[in-house]
């Protein structure tokens, strides 16, 4: 049965809405660039979490000084209930020193997931112990809770890139309640393969970034993602019923103006599009199915 994605705008902090436990069925609010949070069969993940400034420090005085363009919605340690942080690469706006020894240790039972290629980076930026962290490969199915699956895909940022050992340095992650499917593709270009091995998974929602590629980014060590009409063919490919586009407005030298969006969003048909916003609740709603948690 079709499912319809709602939009529901509020008012107050996040954090007090995350106070409470994770729904029923499927949510997400968005944290800025590519993170969500995400309630799925009861579960709450946290994907690519990006709540401090980090890159600032980093890249303060250089021609690239990685200034916020929004401030985080939450503090890492204001996000309660979680029961699993997934991290697609180890880039800093998506595996964050800054972001995520907080969030876990405000979560002490909560696990990160990571690319098994980025294993130990994973242990030295989060603090936590090795049973703590799930190392995934691309291609590999995990059962996180009874009803909830996780399958990691390939993601290309700009290209497949391997370690040593073979595995992937880039992934995304598909989740599954057994009634709905999310798609978060990482950081990511279109490859051969990629929109069959999705449409495998059936998803329903495709979150996607859409903050394109330039030569003298990906000339200089800035690697790009999906241009908007790349992202709406590969959900459309892929079979996804709507495009969540993110991985913009955060920072000025590597973005898409959220008008763009808009107006491709009045045209398209299939796959619906939506842009990500903040102080809004995306909410995946199946016929005859509660919501609440």
């Amino acid at each position: 049965m079709a499912g319809r994605l709602t939009e529901e705008s509020f008012d107050g902090a996040l954090a007090d809405r995350l106070k409470m436990p994770p729904a029923a069925g499927l949510t997400f609010h968005w944290l800025g660039q590519a993170g969500f949070v995400i309630d799925i069969a009861g579960r709450r993940l946290v994907v690519d979490p990006y709540l401090s400034d980090s890159l600032a420090e980093k890249y303060r005085g250089t021609p690239r000084p990685h200034r916020r363009m929004m401030p985080p919605p939450v503090a890492p340690a204001g996000i309660a209930h979680v029961d699993y942080v997934c991290c697609t690469h180890a880039h800093t706006d998506h595996m964050d020193p800054g972001t995520l020894p907080a969030l876990l240790a405000a979560n002490p039972s909560a696990c990160l997931v990571a690319p098994r290629a980025m294993r130990k980076t994973a242990l030295d930026r989060s603090g936590l112990a090795e049973s703590r962290l799930i190392a995934v490969e691309a291609g590999e199915s995990l059962e996180l809770s009874a009803g909830l699956g996780l399958t990691a895909t390939r993601a290309a940022h700009e290209t497949l890139e391997r370690d040593d050992a073979g595995d992937h340095r880039f992934l995304g992650y598909c989740l599954s309640d057994g009634a709905s499917t999310l798609w978060h593709s990482g950081d990511c270009i279109p490859f051969d393969g990629l929109a069959g091995e999705i449409a495998a998974l059936r998803p329903d929602i495709a979150l996607l970034p859409v903050n394109g590629r330039r030569p003298e980014l990906s000339d200089n060590g800035v690697p790009g993602n999906f241009t908007l009409d790349e992202a709406v063919d590969i959900a459309r490919a892929a079979g996804a019923s709507v495009l969540v586009a993110h991985h913009y407005g955060l920072f000025d030298f590597n973005t898409l103006e959220p008008g763009l969006i808009d107006v491709r969003a009045m045209e398209e048909a299939f796959p619906r599009l939506v842009r990500a916003r903040q102080a809004i609740a995306f909410r995946w709603d199946m016929p005859g199915r509660s919501q609440a948690g």
